[in-house]
């Protein structure tokens, strides 16, 4: 009987040694990040809306609950949880931080955010509200 007993889990052993020994199948690579790209009807977009003293207002409360946090209340890019997740964020302020894109770019990436850290707006804000917003945005430089 004890013989059995010890032969039992030899054999369980040799059985499952084959499965224990090989190696895991290798991981697929993961999946290449895709470039961020505007589509080119919308990047060669210029903005249509003319700012207005009620659309601005409109803008500046939006930018103080959405985009403030991250970007800065006058676009400095120093927003308190850019600053604690340790963001780099553009500076508005600077001229040349917009100078390469266009007012459709800037559309597109408010209306459907940019990356992980960048949230889309989406159908939140009206097309003339986000365009309102890019007004804002490139008010900040000229200041």
């Amino acid at each position: 009987m004890l013989k059995s007993v010890a032969i039992l889990p030899a054999l369980l052993l040799l059985w499952a040694a084959p499965y224990l020994l090989r190696s895991p199948a290798p991981q697929a690579a993961p999946a290449p990040a895709t470039a961020f790209k505007v589509p080119p009807e919308i990047a060669s977009q210029t903005n249509p809306v003319k700012p207005t003293p009620e659309g601005m207002a409109q803008a500046k409360k939006f930018w103080g609950y959405d985009c403030a946090m991250c970007h800065g209340a006058d676009g400095d890019g120093k927003g308190d949880m850019a600053v604690e997740s340790k963001f780099t964020m553009k500076d508005y302020r600077d001229p040349a931080a917009l100078k390469d894109l266009t007012d459709g770019e800037i559309f597109y990436i408010i209306q459907k955010g940019k990356g992980d850290n960048m949230p889309a707006e989406g159908d939140r804000q009206k097309p003339d509200a986000i365009w309102n917003m890019v007004t804002l945005v490139r008010s900040f430089a000229k200041k």
